[in-house]
């Protein structure tokens, strides 16, 4: 099978095509003809030499895939062979086969391309993770996230607003502005031109975000305690600013805050089953009834992948890039 490999860790031009054995699943494993795999940051991560797969795991990049099962191991009982799915996996997704584990592959929503499928699974699972289960987001309540244009941005505005909270976003210019607010977002800041906590304190009566969902880090951190509401929840899924601030974490004792953080490709597998369950039983139905939808930025050939993520690191892209395999 044709695969994508990082020759060595640096910039997007170290991915190249190159040829493999097609894997084989193991007994509770399904293998998936891929027709779609999502990229996502932790991609970029491990492509810098970053962010090294988990024992076990295959060494290719890509988290998330979607085209039909074409064989199960002898302990799968949920799938057959030719089932059209969605799964995570923990590497691999950059190439024409992929195997997945059971417990974290879904079917894939009816009415969806193999492209937008292929754009669920990474981010739904760190949204529905980081949002609901660590940040105990609650209909009605405030949801601040930063980098509200990303993949993940757009998920957690549909999501949060599907499931009855209000969301406000950061961005860095005001068309990523309108394409959040179109999105749901009840406002969105340009933090080149505003401070968001100003902003933050102002739209919700002072009362602040319940939830902050942040991938920045760096200085955010300080300013997060500040944006945040009585007894919030902070959540740090990411640091593009840096991981190591000084921070007065007085305001978080006395405002009675919760600042917590996950990785989803460490956690082992009855917490991803846990979440898969959930996100069937919850988001499968928002997707159905026409309340969520992916939002793709751009696609490419598998052969493009260094095209790819030279998109990615790019600024100005607007939801989620997607890898086209055919073969």
């Amino acid at each position: 099978m044709t695969v994508i490999e990082a020759r060595e860790a640096g910039g997007p031009e170290v991915l190249v095509p190159a040829m493999r054995p097609a894997p084989k699943p193991a007994p509770d494993e399904v293998l998936i003809a891929v027709e779609a795999a999502g990229i996502n940051r932790p991609d970029v991560l491990q492509r810098q030499g970053l962010y090294p797969p988990p024992k076990g795991a295959s060494d290719l990049l890509g988290l998330e895939v979607a085209g039909p099962v074409i064989m199960v191991g002898e302990a799968v009982t949920r799938f057959k062979p030719g089932d059209f799915v969605c799964a995570l996996v923990n590497g691999g997704g950059y190439a024409e086969f992929a195997v997945a584990p059971e417990t974290t592959t879904l079917k894939a929503p009816d009415g969806l391309t193999a492209v937008q499928a292929a754009a669920l699974p990474e981010t739904i699972f760190t949204v529905w993770h980081n949002v609901f289960e660590r940040g105990g987001l609650e209909e009605g309540d405030w949801l601040l996230v930063h980098g509200g244009a990303s993949g993940i941005g757009t998920t957690a505005i549909q999501l949060a607003t599907a499931l009855g909270a209000k969301v406000i976003v950061t961005v860095g210019d005001d068309t990523k502005a309108k394409a959040c607010e179109a999105l749901g977002a009840v406002r969105a800041i340009n933090y080149r031109e505003e401070d968001f906590v100003d902003v933050v304190r102002k739209v919700t009566e002072k009362h602040g975000a319940d939830v902050i969902l942040d991938m920045v880090g760096g200085d955010y951190i300080e300013r997060n305690l500040r944006a945040a509401a009585l007894e919030g929840h902070i959540v740090q899924i990411a640091f593009l600013k840096g991981s190591k601030v000084e921070i007065d974490l007085m305001r978080l004792m006395m405002r009675r805050l919760t600042l917590t953080g996950s990785t989803l490709r460490a956690q082992g597998a009855k917490a991803k089953a846990r979440m898969a369950e959930a996100i069937e039983k919850t988001v499968w139905p928002l997707i159905a009834a026409g309340d969520f939808k992916p939002v793709i930025d751009s696609t490419f050939p598998l052969s493009d992948a260094a095209d790819a993520h030279k998109r990615i690191d790019d600024p100005g892209h607007v939801g989620k890039i997607v890898l086209e395999v055919t073969g």
